[in-house]
């Protein structure tokens, strides 16, 4: 960077002021004596030896010029950058930009927060790594099957880009309220799919509301505007949720095309065979990342052959195009996860370092905390009466579900209500309808501690199960019991970060156990994105509030976060195959927090097993130059297929193309999947079992000659012997793959007591450089 020369900075300052009375936001601190804080970058290396530090020289006269007061040096920065910072008025600031020393001044500029902080906190910067490396995602796109999409926002602006992809061979979609314009160089394609939702209500008269519901591309629910944007949505200045997240809202890859494929339908979900159909269309129309956050239906794991995702999804991989989906959100019980196919990359949800705190006082005193994203008029200070109807009214009243409260119990009161049955924000509404001032949303033993904000119809907060049994206690002993609730608005740099959700569905996978399950975790919990212009940000009938933006939680949110890492990868690797876009993200996921411990699981507080987030938390400031990956071709997805019992005609359901399995049966664990997982039996627990499974690396990283060695880390009693043959792998230009065994022997002594525990560790693969990690997860289950 020049030097600002002092003509050249005062103008600088110039345009700035003007800038900034034209636009009425406050861009620096001016005190009363009209001086602002100014950061000067300084030559450092020009330090003369007669000065101790760079400190010394800052502060004399030989540096502020002759007689000039001493400057009040506020910083002194020597790390990442060299120089200082300084509360000065303009003329002087401008008098020191001429030091021969100087080589720019910066004006200190009150900056908002990040509103989709996500991209920051996945380790994504402006101008380096994979942002630049990628230039955003430019070109790649995104197939986004959900609830369509609300095309007039702002994170869908076309401005500054370049003409659609040449081999896009897709369309934009007419209908009621959608026309073909509305699509432009960002929202490159939209299409609808309502044909299967018709069959399918037609009897019932459950058909699509065309009072509430477009049949057209346009998104009347929200989810799909949510999640687009949050995958690839522009950047957006002055975002928030009704003052929530103040700042910028931006997608993970923001310059990448977005198709839009409307498959699910407001109040009625997702038809299969919208979905196949959606899935059809978006590999013709020629996208390169798909993105599902679809769950898994009723929450029984379908057989491969009669799951849609998985079928839909096969097809687009056998294709070159990446796949992510959401791991659902039934967690925190085992065997929760949904999305199991191999070829699949499934999301579960973790924290951001950032919430939205708030705060009950009770009437004794007490302080306890919970989360909010009530944005109406606050309580007064004074305190409301306390009420818990689940006290003597049974369940329904404990749970607030409607036309369950009296209101001569609860009008004018602050209600205690229990989560479950009903969505959270509709506890509100019938504690309002109900006369109710305010309620406070106690999660039971089954949520733990586990929050997620809401933006309430009435002044409410949301608080873990011991706040909650705290509160109900207090509520039904004391003889006047009382409470207030504070809304605290936005607060960042929460540690520890990430937490994996206690809604995440968990491992293992119900199906094949030897694929381990979900594959990794990502941001999904209180994720600010674009909002649908038809709803409030509740999704109630009755909420005839409207935002630009909405935050959300779920893997729902978390998908999309994949989908965007797909996008950028594929922009930067584009010879890539999904399956080692998805090994980059997997070998190289974060299994530490920003305090540099495991991360938790929010249920226990304790550490999270990779049975619980896979490989770790995505981070994309790694992602780029993974080193190895494990690679994977429709061949080894075939012979998963014959390991796992499928016969070839159900195999071809799958694969679109007659398969012939080999005479000897594959190992499924044999799959060449970057995480590893295998069973022993239950009954034969009593004796020490061994079991050995193969993988093969593929060196894409610059040196061709590189050299790995292997490491084992595991947590201490664990009762597992892990042997990794050979110990070192050596690359070479034309050996660009080489393959290893890990053989895991388990002590008798290794089984959990308790069935569907299991044991754990992590396989690392060094070049001094690299590390390339892999989850181990040996189980226990009885033979089948």
């Amino acid at each position: 960077m020049t030097s600002l020369r002092p003509h050249v900075f005062l103008l600088v300052l110039a345009l700035i002021g003007a800038a900034t009375e034209a636009a009425g936001v406050e861009n620096a601190a001016v005190d009363a004596d009209g001086k602002k804080t100014y950061i000067f970058r300084v030559d450092h290396l020009a330090k003369p030896s007669i000065f101790l530090t760079h400190a010394d020289w800052y502060a004399s006269s030989a540096f502020s010029g002759g007689g000039a007061d001493p400057l009040p040096l506020l910083h002194v920065y020597d790390t990442v950058f060299h120089g200082f910072s300084a509360s000065l008025t303009q003329t002087r600031a401008a008098a020191l930009a001429s030091h021969p020393n100087v080589l720019a001044v910066f004006e200190d500029r009150v900056r908002p927060l990040d509103t989709t902080r996500s991209p920051q906190f996945l380790g994504l910067r402006n101008q380096v790594g994979l942002w630049s490396d990628s230039d955003y995602g430019s070109d790649v796109i995104v197939g986004v099957l959900d609830t369509g999409i609300w095309p007039e926002r702002r994170s869908f602006s076309d401005r500054n880009l370049g003409p659609v992809p040449s081999r896009w061979r897709g369309a934009c979609e007419t209908g009621p309220g959608f026309q073909a314009s509305l699509c432009n160089l960002k929202l490159i394609g939209a299409r609808f799919f309502s044909k299967g939702h018709d069959a399918a209500f037609a009897a019932g008269g459950g058909g699509i509301n065309e009072t509430v519901e477009s049949r057209s591309p346009r998104d009347s629910d929200g989810h799909g505007t949510h999640t687009a944007s949050t995958a690839a949505g522009r950047h957006a200045f002055d975002a928030s949720m009704a003052g929530y997240a103040t700042g910028i809202a931006k997608g993970v890859a923001p310059k990448a095309r977005i198709a839009s494929y409307k498959v699910c339908w407001k109040g009625a979900g997702c038809l299969d065979s919208d979905i196949l159909a959606g899935f059809d269309r978006a590999v013709a129309d020629g996208v390169d990342v798909i993105s599902v956050s679809i769950g898994g239906g009723d929450g029984m794991a379908s057989p491969y052959y009669l799951d849609p995702i998985a079928i839909g999804s096969y097809g687009a991989v056998s294709r070159g195009v990446f796949v992510a989906s959401s791991a659902g959100n039934d967690g925190p019980g085992s065997m929760s996860v949904t999305n199991l196919a191999p070829w699949l990359t499934t999301v579960g949800a973790g924290t951001i370092d950032r919430s939205f705190p708030a705060d009950i006082v009770l009437g004794d005193g007490r302080r306890l905390s919970g989360v909010s994203l009530y944005s109406g008029k606050p309580l007064a200070n004074s305190m409301y009466q306390l009420v818990y109807p689940g006290k003597t009214g049974g369940l329904s009243p404990a749970l607030c579900m409607d036309n369950s409260l009296d209101p001569k119990m609860v009008a004018g009161k602050i209600v205690i209500c229990e989560r479950g049955s009903t969505p959270r924000v509709a506890k509100g509404l019938v504690v309002k309808d109900a006369g109710g001032i305010g309620m406070i949303l106690a999660n039971t033993a089954s949520n733990g501690e586990g929050l997620v904000g809401d933006a309430h119809v009435l002044p409410a907060c949301a608080v873990g199960s011991i706040e909650g049994e705290v509160i109900k206690a207090y509520a039904t002993s004391a003889a006047a019991p009382t409470a207030t609730i504070h809304f605290k608005g936005t607060v960042v740099g929460v540690r520890p970060a990430p937490v994996l959700a206690s809604f995440s569905g968990r491992g293992p996978n119900g199906l094949t156990p030897s694929v381990l399950k979900p594959d990794l975790i990502a941001p999904g919990v209180n994720i600010l994105a674009a909002w649908t212009g038809a709803t409030g940000p509740t999704g109630l009938d009755s909420d005839d509030r409207r935002t630009e933006f909405n935050i959300l939680s779920g893997t729902s949110m978390a998908c999309p976060h994949v989908s965007g890492a797909a996008a950028l990868l594929r922009s930067a690797h584009p010879n890539w195959s999904p399956a080692a876009i998805r090994s980059a993200m997997m070998t190289t996921a974060s299994v530490s927090n920003n305090l540099r411990q495991p991360v938790t699981d929010e249920i226990t507080g304790r550490p999270a097993t990779p049975l619980d987030f896979g490989a770790g938390h995505l981070n994309l400031g790694r992602a780029m130059d993974p080193g190895l990956v494990y690679d994977l071709t429709e061949k080894d997805y075939v012979a998963f297929l014959c390991a796992i019992g499928y016969d070839p005609k159900t195999i071809q359901v799958i694969t679109h193309a007659p398969a012939a399995c080999p005479s000897k049966k594959p190992a499924m664990e044999d799959l060449n999947y970057p995480s590893i997982s295998m069973t022993f039996d239950a009954v034969s627990a009593s004796s020490n079992q061994s079991r050995t499974v193969r993988r093969t690396a593929t060196n894409v990283g610059a040196s061709a000659g590189a050299v790995y060695r292997s490491k084992v880390e595991m947590p201490a009693g664990q009762g597992l012997q892990i042997a990794v043959k050979p110990s070192k792998l050596v690359f070479t230009a034309g050996a660009r793959q080489q393959s290893f065994a890990v053989t895991v022997t388990a002590a008798r002594t290794a089984a959990p007591e308790v069935m569907g525990d299991a044991r754990y560790g992590y396989l690392v693969w060094s070049d001094g450089a690299h590390q390339v990690r892999s989850p181990i997860v040996v189980s226990w289950m009885q033979p089948l």
